[in-house]
């Protein structure tokens, strides 16, 4: 029987290349497939290539995936593979996250240059960050810091840190790793301090809705965990209208058929932060992000967004 030809989609930075290299290796070891049976689409996106302004003033998050997806709608590639945390809460019509790699430390990493810890900066130190998330969180640790936006791949961050245009960053413990940088780190975060983002440190497979031949060629990538653990992820993020603009923060931890999961929600200045906790059966997960959504809205009030968002 001939091997089936497949096409992934994916961004260009070797982060991306990286998971989409993965994604591929796993599918080889899954099926039997030769390396050359699949293809990996490199595909620009406006995300990629807007670089002089905060993703929250040109669009969010769907700007790393617009054309991807595109591109997959019409058939042109047969599944993409992103980082998790880029992905909007709603995808375009006929498309689903199909599939979630197993994922890896969630935590934040923080390099400093002549220090190591966040809390070791002197005062008036500036920090680079392009999360808004991060910026809150820093702001809220250290109400002295200067925060600066801090744009481009990894590689370019640690570019410029080195060079000396701040004096820390942050970066996903998780993309380091799958470059082979953790070394690098010079503090991980503690998650019940500086939380992560939801979705952070799982690669996510998105493809067609009913194209059973590529369901049946996933389904043995899929971690059951991880899937649950980011179905409650989400519907929190789903329910509280998330994106690059709102610093929202959401972990979920699988343990059997138990979850748990702890979200925050604060102002970008850091000012103010309301925590939310909650578990139950993994069969309840989305619902388990729904209500602690519904309960950190009540918490904070309803004109919490609203200066803001």
């Amino acid at each position: 029987m001939q091997t089936p030809s497949l096409k992934i989609g994916t961004r260009g930075s070797r982060l991306a290349l990286a998971q989409a290299h993965e994604t591929r290796r796993r599918l080889m070891n899954a099926h039997g497939f030769a390396e050359e049976a699949i293809e990996i689409a490199v595909m620009s996106t406006a995300g990629d290539r807007i670089q002089d302004r905060p993703l929250s003033e040109v669009g969010g998050k769907g700007l790393f995936t617009l054309e991807i997806e595109e591109a997959l709608h019409d058939g042109r590639i047969d599944l993409a593979v992103h980082s998790s945390k880029d992905m909007p809460t709603v995808l375009p019509e006929g498309l689903h996250l199909s599939a979630f790699l197993e994922r890896e430390d969630p935590r934040d990493g923080f390099i400093g240059r002549s220090v190591k810890r966040l809390t070791d900066l002197p005062e008036g130190a500036t920090v680079g960050s392009s999360s808004l998330r991060r910026q809150a969180l820093i702001r809220r640790v250290r109400p002295d810091i200067t925060v600066v936006n801090f744009r481009g791949n990894v590689e370019t961050r640690l570019r410029k840190l080195e060079e000396g245009q701040v004096d820390g960053t942050f970066l996903a413990h998780a993309g380091l790793k799958r470059l082979g940088l953790g070394h690098v780190v010079t503090e991980l975060l503690d998650p019940t301090i500086f939380p992560p983002a939801p979705g952070q440190g799982a690669i996510a497979i998105e493809s067609r809705i009913g194209d059973a031949r590529i369901d049946a060629l996933l389904g043995p990538l899929d971690h059951r965990d991880t899937h649950i653990a980011l179905i409650c992820e989400r519907s929190f993020l789903a329910r509280l209208d998330g994106s690059c603009r709102t610093p929202i923060a959401g972990l979920a931890i699988v343990s059997g058929d138990r979850l748990s999961f702890s979200g925050m929600i604060l102002t970008p200045d850091g000012r103010e932060a309301h925590e939310i906790h909650g578990e139950g059966s993994i069969a309840d997960a989305a619902a388990i992000g729904v209500d602690a959504a519904e309960r950190v809205l009540a918490l904070a009030g309803p004109q919490f967004f609203n200066d803001w968002a």
